[in-house]
């Protein structure tokens, strides 16, 4: 089993946010921010059901956000 950890994306929900917020969250995010969602989200799980190779990973779509 694999998962997906997706990241904020440009969608519908972003026309009702304050452009401070979304400039914030931009900030945030070193690589590609707010790509549309289907390249942030649809694109790479259609990739992985494609490949099937990958067993037991975590996608990390965050644009490298994400720290651990």
């Amino acid at each position: 089993m694999n998962a997906v950890t997706p990241a904020a994306a440009n969608t519908e929900i972003f026309d009702s946010m304050a452009q401070q917020h979304i400039d914030y969250m931009l900030s945030k995010i070193p690589n590609e921010p707010f790509p549309p969602a289907e390249e942030r989200v649809a694109d790479p799980v259609a990739q992985l059901e494609i490949a099937r190779s990958a067993q037991a990973a975590v996608f990390d779509l965050s644009g490298g956000r994400a720290t651990y």
